[in-house]
């Protein structure tokens, strides 16, 4: 408790010290341009482009800080800033009888420098000791370009309540009003910005690119939000080089030995012009062409890469920027700056030495090596430096000036009823009373544009579209486009594609990792590299892709099929075997000569009926047989053509009943012949006709009642089988137990003639009919036995193909093996046809 106590005590020790009495405690020497005013204004500007190493040892104090090179851009800024202040001095209407200063101090583009520069504002010039609690001698602070530079400023003024108004800083980061709450700027967050180049990227299909960032807060912090937004659309970030302008040598070599490497051809940097240049040195040295830029708005209109040596390598750079204005009246200011007429401003004897190539007289500090100018000297005027008509920074830190004048005229004259009576006087003006009122100014420029911040201090997206084009010898840069918000809120982006100059012409550059897939096949990731690297595989068979770059491939609908380029969908062929095909003509002539056959056999058997062989081969059964086989010939023609449900029917049924007449004709014959032999032994039966019709009609009954059971209950339909790339048309038998119970009837038909017929076959007859039965049923039973697993195995068509040569062929062997002997001999030996040969009587030695 007593050490909490003392520390109580030196806490208020220090504040009564800081606030009952301010007191300089020291001064980092640094150059600044000043002037006094009844509100002061404070600015930094990154004047010098590099600030040079400091060792601190701890054992003394450091030296001051000093800084190399000089940015002709950036000291423009504070020119800009100095006339905007001087033209609202001037001004009768804006803040009346009463006078703006300013207080400038270069950042050297650090940081660090950065917050000496603070440091030096929030203290009072002269160093006064006041006995009135301390206020920043400046009431508001312009700055600054760099997004780290100005979030160490914004951390350090917060606790002051200063408003600081940037002009360049464009980190999404400081639109947090809890870290930042009296940060402003006058340039779109690079939120928008994000947005803005992956707009950019998605419209030109760049999907593969390599990006480079610089090693702060503006680079990390907007190369992430740029690929946040690209990975929704798919692009893919080949690799991401980090620049800083301190970086040694062997760290740009590496950056740029990355880009050569790599097969990207677009390239995104999101770094600031004195961080890229470095890199873009090295990249001209090395001469690497044929990459597509893509610019940030911090280095895409900057004046010192824009030049014929660069554009070998970086033209056609594409990128945004904000949007340019033109102030005439800044044109005859910046032609009057002069070492001479005001000899001690800061900056200026700097700026005369880059212009025009020696050093003042009364700035002999500055280096060495450079001569001595004779003080008639005058500077080129068509320099870039003196051009207002495209001001785009500068007319950013002319907004910036002219808000906070602004925000201060509306505190010290509110009532607007006595536009000239004051509310306030300049001397109760604090930062804080600034910085609530910017929260609220709204003002119509001399330009028309209408200037104010939203709720986190920013200003409403507007970019220009810049290309890079050389002109006459020049780098210009050249609008193509914009980016803005539209009225309803939602982003808008509009190019003019053919004023675009590419780096490789007037042809839009292509940045993809894999070619695009060609129709017909589908992207395959390829393990362990991005999403956007892939091969191209065909499309699976039945499955099509009708446009380039497809993910996958669309499954065609069931009547379709896909074609060999897997390109479209097209009808499957119906497959069924009709007859205009060469099988059906074949099985159809085949079916007919069987018919015709039998027909023919029918007639012998009519002509010749009252012969003694016709009439002992039992007419009636034999007639009746012929007819059934006549019936199984021209069973095929039904099988032929495409199914229908009636058709279906119909050939399995006729199938079924024809075979099973004929098998029962073959199984009467085959018992007449048995009985005709036994009739001679005691108490033998007779088989008459009237029993041959009873079995012939009762086995065929059998088959006729299957029949009907099998339509009435599962009838055979047509049916579509899809088969890749083909309909099979087929009849589906309803039921496989009702088409195996037919055949399995006729079958079992079959075998008890097989096995009367075999019992038989030795019995004293010179014409053995038994013996040709025997013989037919080997060859129906061969051929339907054989049928079974060659109809299970068939595909489509060769099923019916299959089937109908089962039938022709068991057709046939029935036919030639029980007629065609009778033929034979009817035709062509009919000596042979006697009562005797038929009898068996006839002597050996005579037959």
């Amino acid at each position: 408790m007593i050490m909490f106590g003392h520390g109580i005590h030196i806490c208020l020790i220090l504040w009564l010290h800081s606030c009952f009495a301010c007191n300089l405690l020291g001064d980092f020497g640094m150059p600044s341009s000043t002037e006094d005013g009844d509100i002061v204004v404070g600015g930094i500007f990154p004047v010098s482009n590099k600030q040079n190493h400091l060792s601190a040892s701890f054992e003394k104090e450091p030296p001051d800080a000093t800084c190399n090179g000089f940015d002709m851009r950036a000291f423009r800024w504070t020119q800009v800033m100095i006339f905007a202040i001087n033209e609202i001095n001037s001004d009768s209407t804006l803040l009346p009888n009463i006078s703006l200063g300013y207080r400038i101090f270069d950042s050297c583009a650090s940081p660090t420098n950065t917050l000496r520069a603070a440091l030096t504002l929030l203290s009072d010039p002269n160093g006064d000791n006041s006995t009135v609690q301390c206020q920043p001698p400046v009431s508001a602070l312009i700055a600054e370009s760099g997004s780290s530079q100005s979030m160490a400023l914004a951390g350090t003024f917060g606790p002051f309540n200063l408003p600081m108004v940037s002009y360049f800083s464009t980190c999404a980061c400081l639109s947090d009003k809890s870290k930042y709450p009296t940060f402003f700027r006058t340039i779109p967050s690079d939120f928008h910005q994000a947005k803005a180049l992956a707009f950019l990227v998605k419209r030109f299909g760049w999907e593969w690119i390599g990006t480079l960032q610089s090693d702060n807060d503006y680079g990390r912090n907007g190369l992430s939000a740029f690929m946040s937004e690209v990975k929704k659309l798919g692009v893919c970030i080949a690799f991401t080089g980090t620049v800083l302008r301190t970086y040694p040598q062997s760290k740009i070599l590496e950056v740029v030995d990355m880009i050569k490497m790599s097969t990207v051809k677009v390239i995104l940097a999101f770094v600031p012009e004195g961080d890229l240049y470095p890199v873009m040195k090295e990249i001209v040295r090395q001469n690497i062409t044929g990459i597509q830029w893509i610019a940030s708005e911090a280095w895409i209109t900057a004046a010192r890469p824009s030049t014929a040596e660069m554009f070998k390598s970086f033209g056609g750079t594409i990128g945004f920027s904000v949007r340019k204005m033109a102030i005439p009246k800044l044109q005859n200011f910046l032609t009057n700056i002069s070492p001479y007429s005001n000899p001690g401003a800061a900056f200026v004897g700097r700026f005369w030495e880059t212009l025009v190539g020696c050093k003042p007289f009364h700035h002999l500090s500055v280096s060495s090596n450079i001569p001595v100018c004779r003080g008639d000297e005058t500077p080129d005027l068509t320099s870039v430096f003196f051009n207002v008509t495209q001001l785009r920074v500068s007319y950013n830190v002319y907004k910036a000036v002219y808000t906070i004048a602004h925000a201060i005229h509306q505190l010290i004259f509110c009532n607007w009823n006595s536009p000239r009576e004051k509310c306030l006087n300049a001397s109760q003006i604090n930062p804080n009373l600034v910085t609530s009122q910017l929260r609220q100014v709204k003002f119509v420029d001399e330009f028309g544009e209408t200037v104010f911040f939203d709720k986190n201090g920013d200003l409403p997206p507007s970019y220009d579209i810049i290309n890079w084009q050389l002109r006459q010898g020049e780098v210009q840069h050249v609008t193509v486009g914009y980016f803005s918000t539209s009225a309803e809120a939602a982003y808008e982006l509009v190019i003019r594609e053919d004023d675009i100059r590419w780096s490789t012409g007037r042809v839009v550059p292509q940045a993809v990792c894999s070619e695009l897939c060609p129709t017909g096949t589908r992207r395959a990731p390829i393990k362990g590299r991005p999403s956007c690297c892939f091969d191209c595989v065909p499309c699976a068979d039945g499955t099509i892709t009708n446009q380039t770059g497809a993910l996958d491939c669309t499954p065609c609908p069931e009547e379709y099929w896909s074609n060999e380029e897997r390109s479209r969908c097209i009808l499957k062929y119906i497959e069924v075997l009709s007859f205009t095909e060469t099988l059906g003509i074949i099985l159809m002539a085949v079916s007919l000569v069987g018919a015709s056959l039998t027909l023919s056999t029918a007639a012998v058997f009519l002509l010749f009926r009252h012969t003694p062989l016709v009439r002992a081969n039992n007419a009636e059964l034999s007639a009746l047989l012929l007819f059934s086989l006549f019936l199984c010939f021209l069973c095929p023609l039904t099988f032929i053509a495409q199914p229908t449900a009636w058709s279906c029917m119909l050939r399995h049924t006729a199938f079924a009943v024809t075979f099973a007449l004929c098998i029962s004709c073959v199984l009467g014959k085959t018992l007449v012949v048995i009985t005709a032999f036994r009739a001679t032994l005691p108490g033998a039966t007779k088989f008459g006709p009237v029993q041959q019709r009873v079995i012939v009609y009762s086995c065929t009954v059998v088959q006729v009642f299957i029949c009907i059971l099998w339509l009435t209950i599962t009838p055979p339909y047509p049916q579509k089988r899809h088969n890749n790339r083909k309909i099979i048309v087929e009849c589906n038998t309803g039921s496989d137990t009702a088409f195996y119970a037919v055949l399995g009837y006729i079958g079992f038909l079959a075998g008890i003639c097989l096995v009367l017929a075999f019992l038989a076959r030795k019995l004293p007859d010179n014409f053995n009919e038994a013996k040709f039965i025997t013989f037919s049923m080997l060859v129906f039973c061969a051929v339907w036995i054989t049928f079974i697993p060659a109809y299970v195995s068939s595909p489509g068509k060769y099923t019916v193909a299959v089937e109908i040569f089962a039938i022709l062929s068991s057709a046939f062997g029935l036919l030639v093996c029980i007629f065609a002997p009778k033929c034979y001999i009817i035709i062509f030996h009919s000596e042979k046809n006697t009562r005797q040969h038929v009898m068996g009587k006839v002597p050996k030695t005579a037959l």
